[in-house]
C-alpha cells in the first residue's frame, strides 16, 4: 500500500509554506485525521498543523456521515489553523477550503474539477472529494479551526467502490482527470500550500472576495435540486451563491430562497 512521506512532502512545498508549518504528521493508518487534530493542541496563531494518511479507517463526513475509501486509493488530510481573532462568517470557511483544494488539484493537472455547495469536489458528475470543517477551540478572541479533505487519487482499476456519496451516481479519481497521475505526496503538498493561503486570506478578507471565483466552478448552477432544510424539502433550480456563501435556489412557490444551512439530497441534470 502507498504511504505518505513527511520529508518528501516538505521538499515539495515552498519555503514560505514550510516557515508557517508548525507540525506535519503522516500516518500509515489512522481513524480520522480530523479527530486527531481536534484532540491535539492547536498551532500558534497564523501557523498550520497537518495530519495526513492514505488509510483512514473511521473518517467522518458532514452531519455525522462516514467517509470511507479503499486503503491507498487517496489522501485524507486535515489542517488546523489558529486565527488571531475569529473571522466574520466562519461557516463559509468550508467553501473557501473547497476552492483552495480545487486550485491545488488544477495545479497538478486535473481537468474538469468543480465544486458542489457546501463541501464537495466534483468532476464529470462524480464525487472526487469531500471537506469537513470544525471549530476546535476558542481562546480569548482567537479560534482554532480544523478542516479535513479527502481526495480520490487512483482506485487501481477497482470499479466496485462503495463509499459515501449521497447525491453522486459515481465516484471519480484524479487518475481519470490527469494525463499523469500525481503522487500522493505531491497531492498532499499542493493541498497544504493552498490551504495555508486560504486560511491566511480568509483571516484578512473573509469570504466575499471569493464569490466570483467560486461561481466560475459552481457545479450546481442551473440544476434541479432538492434540498433538505430543517423539517422541509425545498425544490428549485441552483442559482449560485450569495456573498455570505449561502446557496441560492430559484423556486416556483417562494421565488429565490437563501439557504444558509441545508443538505442537498437530489441533483438533477443541468438545463
Amino acid at each position: 500500500m502507498i504511504n505518505l512521506d513527511a520529508e518528501t512532502i516538505r521538499g515539495l512545498m515552498s519555503s514560505e509554506a514550510r516557515k508557517n508549518l508548525d507540525q506535519l504528521q503522516t500516518f500509515n493508518a489512522i481513524g480520522s485525521t480530523n479527530s486527531h487534530l481536534m484532540q491535539t493542541t492547536g498551532p500558534r496563531p497564523g501557523k498550520i498543523n497537518i495530519a495526513a494518511t492514505t488509510n483512514q479507517t473511521a473518517g467522518r463526513g458532514r452531519l455525522g456521515k462516514s467517509w470511507t475509501s479503499p486503503p491507498g486509493s487517496g489522501v485524507c488530510l486535515s489542517a488546523a489553523y489558529t486565527f488571531v481573532s475569529q473571522p466574520e462568517n466562519l461557516p463559509a470557511m468550508t467553501l473557501a477550503i473547497g476552492l483552495a483544494a480545487l486550485t491545488a488539484l488544477k495545479g497538478l493537472g486535473a481537468r474538469d474539477v468543480q465544486i458542489k455547495w457546501p463541501n464537495d469536489l466534483v468532476a464529470r458528475d462524480g464525487k472526487l472529494g469531500g471537506i469537513l470543517t470544525e471549530v476546535q477551540s476558542k481562546s480569548g478572541s482567537g479560534v482554532t479551526v480544523v478542516s479535513g479533505i479527502g481526495i480520490n487519487i487512483d482506485f487501481g482499476g477497482d470499479t466496485a467502490i462503495d463509499m459515501e456519496r449521497d447525491w453522486a451516481k459515481r465516484v471519480v479519481a484524479l487518475s481519470e482527470l490527469c494525463e499523469t497521475t500525481p503522487s500522493h505526496d505531491a497531492v498532499a503538498a499542493a493541498l497544504i500550500m493552498q490551504l495555508l493561503g486560504a486560511f491566511q486570506d480568509y483571516e484578512k478578507e473573509g469570504f466575499a472576495p471569493l464569490v466570483a471565483k467560486w461561481s466560475q466552478h459552481d457545479w450546481l448552477v442551473g440544476r434541479d435540486l432538492v434540498v433538505h432544510v430543517a423539517k422541509e424539502e425545498v425544490r428549485g433550480i441552483g442559482a449560485g451563491i450569495a456573498e455570505d456563501g449561502a446557496l441560492l435556489l430559484e423556486t416556483r412557490s417562494d421565488g429565490r430562497r437563501h439557504i444558509v444551512s441545508g443538505t442537498i439530497v437530489q441533483v438533477g441534470p443541468k438545463d
